[in-house]
């Protein structure tokens, strides 16, 4: 239903979300998620583009999240780089069709608007916080950094 370059987009978040408010390289995004690091840097782009992440050159740069785990959310991330397409008309241009769908297609549209309502509705914050013990997207250490000074 969704393309890699969502899924890996989701992976590189997670992973962002996880380290945040930290920053860290490609390389790094690539090894936790198991994305090939020529795809990822690609997908980074994609995400810095839509102002999803932004990066920083030199020592003590890298790729980081623009917005908090808590501000962002799924819908965001997959509207970055493959955005979810809703059935406004007759996809087959029947002209007596029109802005009317048809009942298959009225319920393809409602399904897209209901995965659009779930994912405008999750932020990274409760995929990561979510208890489980198969960590979501990509490896991560036992623990979560502490946020503290």
């Amino acid at each position: 239903m969704f393309s890699q370059t969502v899924e890996y987009a989701l992976r590189a978040v997670c992973h962002l979300a996880y380290t945040s408010p930290g920053s860290s390289t490609t390389e790094e995004i690539a090894n936790s998620t198991k994305v090939p690091i020529a795809y990822l840097s690609k997908v980074l782009q994609g995400l810095a583009r839509s102002g999803v992440v932004k990066s920083q050159r030199g020592v003590g740069g890298g790729i980081s999240l623009v917005k908090t785990p808590e501000e962002l959310t799924i819908l965001e991330v997959v509207n970055a780089v493959d955005p979810i397409v809703r059935i406004a008309s007759c996809p087959l241009g029947l002209k007596a069709h029109g802005k009317n769908l048809c009942p298959l297609h009225r319920r393809l549209d409602n399904a897209m608007a209901s995965v659009e309502e779930a994912f405008r509705d999750t932020t990274l914050a409760e995929v990561i916080a979510e208890p489980t013990t198969s960590i979501p997207l990509c490896e991560f250490p036992s623990a979560r950094p502490s946020n503290k000074k």
